[in-house]
């Protein structure tokens, strides 16, 4: 299982609730450009609309920008294919006050690219800041438990 593309910010910014692994629809060139690992899942988010799950301010440029057609949108919003339990969930937790829908990785599962997606709420900066100590404070630990040995 090979990771693709990442959002490497969504677990600083945001407080991870619940993953759900989605498949997605691409076209044949999109599929190409994120195997080759072009693309930015940062800024992204989820919407349900109509029973329906999308995902919106992903951009995923061309393979071959000389042979993609000139109607391409890279920004366009692509649908997640998800169970009828699972939008319904989604869509309740979106509804409710401070909680948004984040992809965080696009990776390959049985030759089908998946999007891993999670309903997160906002961290604030005492929190961020927290995080922050708690990191440099664990790197001092291992460093000098590397020099004791």
């Amino acid at each position: 299982m090979a990771t693709y593309l990442q959002n490497k910010k969504a677990r600083f910014d945001y407080e991870i609730l619940e993953s759900f692994e989605a498949g997605i629809v691409l076209s044949g060139s999109e599929v190409k450009s994120i195997r080759g690992k072009h693309g930015k899942l940062e800024g992204g988010h989820v919407t349900i609309r109509g029973g329906e799950a999308f995902l919106i301010g992903v951009d995923i440029p061309p393979f071959q920008p000389v042979n993609t057609p000139k109607e391409y949108d890279p920004a366009r919003n692509r649908k997640l294919l998800l169970s009828k339990k699972e939008i319904a969930k989604l869509g309740g937790s979106e509804s409710q006050k401070g909680l948004t829908i984040i992809p965080l990785a696009m990776y390959n599962k049985n030759r089908k690219i998946k999007v891993e997606i999670a309903v997160a709420r906002g961290k604030k900066k005492y929190d961020k800041r927290e995080t922050l100590k708690k990191r440099t404070t664990d790197r001092e630990v291992r460093r000098e438990i590397k020099e004791r040995r």
